[in-house]
């Protein structure tokens, strides 16, 4: 055999291995893909309802923490404006507390809302509780409050929900 044999048998091989290796990592590449996505598929079976509870419960915190829903069951009658105050914005800050794990499922642009709703309402009561006069009663400060909150048009707390609903549609 001649050496021009020798080197065109040894890129023959050569040609042949490297296709041979081309077409190995395709199909390896393509069933790395399609183990990929169905993970994908299988992770989403389990975290989109886990999503959408997320959605439910910061849904329900923002309904939850509206003042016509925040002085259902409350005594108003033996109150005092700084307690029922106090009591309210205890109740944002619980509502909140027990569930700030939800914003890991929610875009950071909807926490920021949630957070500035709850930072807007609690400047709201703050603010209503401080334009009364000194001996009013929980009772006036009450009316004072919804009436308020019903004339403010758009709310944080509506802003936020619009979004929230928004973003959980788009997982649907």
């Amino acid at each position: 055999m001649t050496t021009e044999a020798i080197i065109l048998m040894i890129a023959v091989v050569a040609v042949v291995i490297f296709g041979f290796w081309l077409i190995q990592h395709s199909m390896y590449s393509n069933e790395e893909k399609k183990r990929q996505w169905e993970l994908k598929r299988e992770s989403q079976k389990t975290i989109s309802p886990i999503r959408l509870r997320a959605y439910e419960r910061l849904a329900l915190l923002l309904e939850r923490t509206k003042p016509e829903h925040m002085l259902m069951g409350l005594d108003l009658a033996h109150m005092t404006v700084p307690q029922l105050q106090q009591q309210l914005l205890q109740t944002i800050r619980q509502e909140y507390e027990h569930n700030m794990s939800q914003q890991i499922y929610v875009s950071e642009e909807v926490w920021t809302l949630l957070i500035n709703a709850r930072d807007q309402m609690a400047s709201f009561l703050v603010g209503i509780s401080a334009q009364l006069p000194k001996n009013a009663d929980a009772m006036t400060y009450a009316k004072i409050l919804l009436e308020a909150y019903a004339s403010n048009g758009l709310t944080p707390t509506d802003k936020a929900m619009a979004e929230l609903k928004e973003e959980a549609k788009s997982i649907m």
